[in-house]
């Protein structure tokens, strides 16, 4: 009898430390006040990458109350830093930003703000007395511009995309704060064609596309682009990379040569039922005539 009483008493124990339990595991998930989010973007040849948190206007006047123009360092969105990560080297506004991860501050002013990378991602929020200006990346001043439309959610996109930049916003309530973004895109590129086409052994069709549409786009030697697009052509003719080297030779004034290489891409395009590019080359081939 006093066996089963002290079972009974450990199963009684054991079933309130499992209902306890379960009581402080319990929550109730409710919606933040300012959700997370990440926005990623290719930028050149790398990519940028922002993490913050987004607090909504909710009726409430944003600039110079909720966000004061007193000259003090803002979190740039709500609860922990925003976060910024480059990839690669970039310049923002002409100031040099090697890759990393930084944290993002700015000081809001009524015309002007304060764009502030800075190298200690250890702070909370603001950061407060902690926040040293010594550890900053680097600061800058950027002119504002007043938006249209009202933004009601905080908002940190990209804007202006660029072969080799792009253009960082931050927007609430009625103010946008443009941050321009720059890479070193060409030095690379180029340094790719001398590698991998130039002295090349091994020269795929599709490199001497690459290469020639490079060429061709960023208003560099259109004769060696155009030399470049007819290998590839040669080897594999592509109704798109021969509506390219048209439009190449249309630009060197080969009017001639520009029809014979429509008029084929003309005829791929329709083997391959691409009605764009049956499209695009019927609209070329109109603007040959008379040439």
């Amino acid at each position: 009898m006093k066996k089963q009483i002290q079972l009974t008493y450990a199963l009684v124990c054991a079933m309130a430390m499992v209902l306890l339990g379960t009581g402080a595991s319990a929550q109730i998930k409710m919606p933040a006040a300012s959700p997370s989010a990440t926005v990623k973007q290719a930028v050149g040849l790398g990519e940028v990458t922002v993490e913050y948190s987004r607090p909504s206007m909710k009726g409430r006047k944003i600039m110079g109350d909720i966000v004061p123009y007193n000259g003090k360092v803002w979190r740039t969105g709500a609860n922990a830093s925003t976060k910024i990560t480059f990839s690669e080297e970039v310049m923002l506004e002409g100031n040099k930003v090697p890759a990393g991860q930084y944290a993002l501050y700015t000081i809001p002013g009524e015309k002007e703000w304060t764009v502030i990378i800075h190298k200690n991602l250890k702070h909370w929020g603001d950061g407060g007395e902690n926040y040293k200006q010594e550890e900053d990346q680097v600061r800058f001043k950027v002119k504002t511009k007043e938006l249209d439309d009202k933004v009601e959610t905080f908002t940190i996109g990209f804007n202006d995309l660029t072969n080799n930049g792009a253009t960082l916003q931050i927007m609430w309530e009625k103010t946008l704060v443009p941050v321009k973004i720059t890479t070193d895109v060409d030095s690379k590129v180029m340094a790719q064609i001398q590698e991998k086409v130039i002295n090349g052994t091994d020269v795929k069709p599709g490199m001497y596309a690459a290469a020639a549409n490079y060429y061709s786009d960023n208003n560099k030697d259109m004769k060696q682009a155009l030399a470049w697009m007819k290998k590839a052509n040669e080897k594999d003719p592509l109704f798109y990379n021969m509506h390219y080297q048209a439009k190449m030779q249309m630009k060197l004034k080969d009017y001639k040569g520009a029809r014979a290489s429509a008029e084929k891409s003309l005829e791929l395009s329709k083997q391959a039922k691409n009605a764009d590019y049956v499209a695009m080359n019927e609209k070329l081939l109109a603007e040959l005539k008379g040439k």
